[in-house]
This record gives structure tokens, C-alpha cells and sequence, in this order.
């Protein structure tokens, strides 16, 4: 079975919500127990062996790369997809980064950047998507922020419609993706990922799976200051990668 090698880590958002703390620092490298949160995404692909990982970037994007580099000092190849000043948004990001060759025509694990997880990347690494198949998600119990939920799972595939409220679960930015689900995307021009989606989802071409891992978006500076509790009370590790 064909292994992934490589990743997406979506960077390119402003982080509005954050602010003042995103003005002059750009969201991804917001520290998160005592790290970049960014930084617990590239440490955690790279123990589960994927070491080519493509970062769109927008908002204060030479500061992102800067702090980042090539990826040396974290054992991985960063490989850097600069969009304008007004970012191209998630379909967009990925549609770019593939044109330009930053990321390579073959399926690949896709990470928001804003997401702090215990999620194991490993369980992605041997994830072979079907011939039909488009994507696979990973999703979450709704928290508070979200408590309607985003998508059902009927039989392994995702779905928009549930058979009641409760069977719907909140996304939780973490997929394999085929590049093929952006195909007919022009590039320069902002894209939403989630249309797309539910058009392959209409198609029984979208599976997903609930995950039990710690989750959390850091959208706002009361999250911000929920995970650094959580890491803190819990002990978790920040060397080896979340």
C-alpha cells in the first residue's frame, strides 16, 4: 500500500478574531504551549513520516516564512505558496499550490492551521483513498461554537442531511485529499472549499470518520487561553509533535 508524504497546513487567513495579538504576528505563529501553533502540526507529520509539507501564506506571510524557513530545523521540506494580499482562500490556496507544483498531483493530508489537536497523523499516512473517492474527514463532537454540526456520516460517506440534529458532527480541518476535487478551479481567484465538498458529498464521493482526539479551534484569545490550560494541566509534550 502506497504511503502519503505529503501535507497541506492552510496559513493564509488573517486571524481577525485574535486581534490585537494577530496584528503584527501572523495566527499560525500565535505560541501555544510555549510553541508556534503551526509548529505542533509540522512536528506531527513529521513523526508520522510525512515530510513534504506545502504552507499557503497571505496575511504577514514574510514573517511566517521567516520564522519557518525551509523546514531543516524541524526534519521536513517546507515548501512555501505565497498568495497576494488578499488570500485565495482554502479551494483556492490548494488549487495554487498545486499549479505552481508546490504540491505534488497526488493525495495529500490537509491541516487549518488553527486547529490544535492530539490527533495521530500516523492513522493518515497509510489512508488509500478509492478510485471515486475525493476525500476523507475527520470530524469531531460539536462543541459549544458550533453545536448544530457541519456534516452526518450515513454508512461511511458524509452527508449534509442527518436524520436528526445530534447526527451531526463539526469538521474538524483535518482530511486526505485528491487533488482532483479542485480540478476545474482558475487560478488567482478565491475559492471556498466546503461547496466543493458538499457537490462530491451529492455524489457519495466524500467518507469520513468521528475522531475522539483533544480539538480545538484557537479562534479566539478564550480558546487561546483554554488549550495553554489544557497543555499545561495535562503535561503535554511540545518536543515530539502533538
Amino acid at each position: 500500500m502506497s504511503t502519503i508524504t505529503q501535507a497541506m497546513i492552510l496559513a493564509a487567513g488573517k486571524g481577525t478574531r485574535l486581534r490585537p495579538l494577530t496584528l503584527e504576528t501572523p495566527k499560525p505563529l500565535v505560541e501555544v504551549g510555549g510553541q508556534p501553533l503551526i509548529v505542533w502540526h509540522i512536528k506531527a507529520l513529521q513523526v508520522a513520516g510525512v515530510t513534504d509539507i506545502t504552507i499557503n501564506a497571505s496575511w504577514l506571510a514574510d514573517k511566517l516564512m521567516t520564522s519557518l524557513g525551509d523546514g531543516t530545523q524541524y526534519g521536513v521540506n517546507l515548501h512555501w505558496s505565497v498568495e497576494d494580499d488578499e488570500p485565495l482562500e482554502t479551494a483556492g490556496g490548494i488549487f495554487q499550490a498545486l499549479q505552481t507544483g508546490k504540491l505534488k498531483d497526488a493525495p495529500f493530508i490537509l491541516v487549518n492551521s488553527d486547529v490544535w489537536t492530539t490527533y495521530d497523523f500516523t492513522k493518515l499516512q497509510n489512508y488509500k483513498l478509492g478510485n471515486d473517492q475525493l476525500a476523507h474527514l475527520l470530524l469531531i463532537d460539536n462543541p459549544t461554537h458550533n453545536s448544530g454540526g457541519d456534516f452526518a456520516i450515513n454508512n461511511g460517506l458524509a452527508s449534509e442531511q442527518a436524520v436528526a440534529e445530534a447526527d451531526k458532527f463539526t469538521f474538524a480541518g483535518i482530511s486526505v485529499m485528491s487533488p482532483q476535487l479542485v480540478d476545474g478551479l482558475v487560478q488567482g481567484q478565491p475559492a471556498a472549499l466546503a461547496p466543493l465538498l458538499k457537490q462530491a458529498m451529492m455524489k457519495f464521493q466524500i467518507t469520513a470518520e468521528v475522531i475522539k482526539d483533544n480539538w480545538i479551534v484557537v479562534g479566539t484569545p478564550e480558546r487561546l487561553e483554554q488549550v495553554n490550560e489544557f497543555i499545561k494541566s495535562n503535561g503535554v509534550d511540545n518536543h515530539q509533535g502533538a
